[in-house]
């Protein structure tokens, strides 16, 4: 078994999800790997399901907006490890997971877990519990506390 040379960090710029950069960043640097940072946002928010009109200056503001989030989360931890171009696409969050640790050759994904449980759960979906389920490489799951 090979150790990761590259790990993807799926992000919902959440309290978890920092966790979860630290621990792989911290892991990278000790395994001489690179960090992936990846952020997807919702493919329907930019359709008629929110029944509100979104014009293009609104959408590129949004895209702008967390373009932002995502350099301002690595901009701390460049120089620690190895970096990746932050990703930002659009779509299904589980299914875009998959197909960027395809594409950026992940051997591992470190995501974070809010751990809900019962009727939250089953309300929310998990996006961490189904990628574990799909994913072409080990996914490590980390809670926001145990970080």
């Amino acid at each position: 078994m090979a150790l990761p040379k590259n790990i993807l960090v799926p992000t919902d710029f959440s309290k978890g999800a920092e966790a979860a950069l630290d621990y792989a960043v911290a892991l990278a640097a000790k395994l001489d790997a690179k960090v992936h940072v990846l952020h997807v946002m919702a493919a329907q928010l930019y359709g008629s399901e929110i029944g509100v009109a979104i014009t293009a200056s609104m959408i590129d503001e949004i895209f702008r907006a967390a373009r932002g989030s995502l350099d301002r989360l690595v901009a701390p931890r460049t120089g620690k490890c190895a970096f990746g171009p932050p990703l930002l696409e659009t779509g299904d969050a589980r299914a875009t997971i998959e197909q960027t640790a395809l594409a950026v050759h992940a051997d591992l994904i470190v995501m974070g877990t809010r751990g809900n449980r019962g009727v939250t759960r089953l309300l929310l979906g998990s996006v961490a519990e189904a990628t574990a389920r799909v994913s072409p490489c080990p996914v490590l799951l980390v809670r926001e506390h145990m970080a």
